[in-house]
């Protein structure tokens, strides 16, 4: 059993999410304790995103105050803002030093190291926990081992399907990886040069790995990629073909899209996510609802098409949860395209926008563009996007009262009083959980079965009512069924 603490700050997509969830599974197999973030570790692990400033600017935040105040522990940083820029990373921890005084102790400072792991080597670390022990390092002497560890890592270290987790200590849901990297060449994004060329696990270890999460009782997989439905294993297996074939290699088990792009939805892909194991919540990466900024986002799909995406999943899945992306302010983007946008998402009736200005990225085609959008406009319309948001997430809740959803476990018991607020004063016993379509519910339950219910767990539940503006539930519940 080490004696050594590691704990985890994860920035980013869903795929990022369940890569450190792997790496902390290697940990606890080695022994290592794991604590939250924040606490006092040893070692701390960043998992970075590079899909905007502001995803940079958090990662190098929370890097900084962790050498700023924990001067014995070590830092790894990975992910891919780790991979496209890793000097200005790895420079933080000159800065801090820098700072110091004359007469400040720098024992402890000095024994402490920064490591950053390259995006495409981060699996890498799952080999990490066993050398450490291997090593018989003790915490005082682990920044020397970490710096070992990192001049012997080799190319051949790279396999960005090693992330296999079948424990998870973040999440009550199982992820599964299915595909990384992206072949489309979008003027904005950065990820695909960090990611690399769209690539694909085998359909037959999906199926295995599948059957392995289903086993262990998890109710629930979502399928994780840069580009799922850019998916296509080497035998000429796709993403329609993927879902059928889990469906049909499975008993039971629920599947969640993770994100989709609008031109990936046609016949083929409705009819594979119509079966009823297929949760029915659905993430459009749209982007723009201009057709003319769409072709300067170099999207391969036009407005028309997200539209008939969009009634084409509804068709199929009765009411999903139906949620986009949208980048407000891109070069050259008018106040006529921008209406285009506004527009299209109100006639869809998003249930949510996630809605964020332009972020040009070093290395990008965008990043060069003219018709560069002031920042206090493009913040005017990430806010218009937002309240259009908020009034579609009530009007789609609003849909579903007194209606049963399936749900999956999330929190453990807790005593409400009758308000919603914690109390000891009348209490009654609730958990949360989050529907399969994708609502955020507190649901009440009999205490005569409250021992079997657990995060994870898989429920039927009716929605008596949304939950008026708390910014973390969207409605309560009262407990129906447990599914076995």
């Amino acid at each position: 059993m080490s004696s050594i603490a590691v704990a985890f700050h994860t920035l980013g997509c869903k795929l990022n999410q369940l890569e450190t969830e792997s790496i902390t599974q290697a940990f606890l197999e080695e022994g290592f304790s794991i604590v939250p973030w924040g606490n006092l570790a040893d070692l701390y692990i960043v998992n970075t995103c590079t899909v905007t400033s502001m995803a940079e600017q958090k990662a190098r935040r929370e890097i900084r105050k962790v050498l700023r105040d924990r001067p014995a522990s070590c830092v790894i940083a990975t992910g891919c803002y780790a991979q496209l820029d890793p000097e200005a990373l790895g420079s933080i921890a000159d800065d801090i030093d820098a700072a110091f005084s004359e007469g400040d102790d720098r024992s402890a400072f000095d024994r402490r190291r920064i490591v950053v792991v390259s995006g495409d080597l981060k699996s890498a670390l799952i080999d990490l926990p066993a050398y450490i022990n291997d090593s018989a390092c003790s915490s005082s002497g682990l920044g020397e081992i970490l710096g070992a560890w990192a001049s012997n890592r080799r190319t051949e270290d790279r396999d960005p399907f090693r992330f296999d987790a079948n424990d998870f200590s973040f999440h009550s849901r199982a992820s599964l990886k299915i595909q990384d990297g992206c072949d489309n060449q979008c003027a904005y994004c950065r990820v695909r040069l960090a990611r690399g060329k769209s690539v694909s696990l085998v359909s037959s270890e999906i199926v295995n790995r599948l059957r392995a999460l289903e086993t262990k009782g998890y109710a629930e997989a979502v399928l994780t990629g840069i580009n799922v439905t850019g998916y296509k294993d080497a035998n000429g297996t796709d993403f329609p073909q993927l879902l059928q074939t889990l469906i049909d290699n499975t008993e039971r088990i629920a599947l969640r899209v993770s994100s989709t792009e609008p031109d990936g939805v046609n016949d083929r892909f409705a009819e594979a996510v119509s079966s009823a194991r297929i949760r029915p919540h659905f993430h459009l990466s749209v982007q723009s609802g201009s057709d003319a900024i769409l072709r300067r986002m170099r999207r391969r799909y036009t407005a028309d098409q997200v539209l008939k995406a969009a009634e084409l999943l509804r068709t199929v899945k009765g009411d999903p949860f139906l949620a986009c992306d949208i980048i407000a302010g891109f070069p050259g983007e008018t106040e006529v395209d921008f209406e285009a946008t506004y527009d299209l998402c109100k006639a869809i009736g998003f249930a949510w926008i996630h809605a964020f200005p332009f972020s040009p990225r070093p290395g990008t085609e965008a990043a060069t563009l003219s018709g560069r959008v002031s920042e206090r406009d493009a913040g005017h319309r990430v806010e218009r996007l937002t309240a259009l948001a908020k009034e579609g997430r009530k009007t789609y809740i609003n849909r579903w009262v007194g209606k049963e959803i399936d749900a999956i476990v999330e929190g453990r018991g807790t005593k409400r009083s009758i308000d919603g607020r914690s109390s000891d004063a009348a209490p009654r016993t609730s958990f949360s959980a989050l529907s399969a379509n994708y609502l955020k519910l507190i649901v009440d339950l009999p205490p005569s079965v409250f021992p079997s219910v657990h995060p994870g767990s898989s429920i039927r539940c009716r929605i008596l009512e949304a939950e008026p503006a708390s910014g973390t539930i969207d409605a309560k519940s009262e407990l129906m069924e447990i599914i076995v």
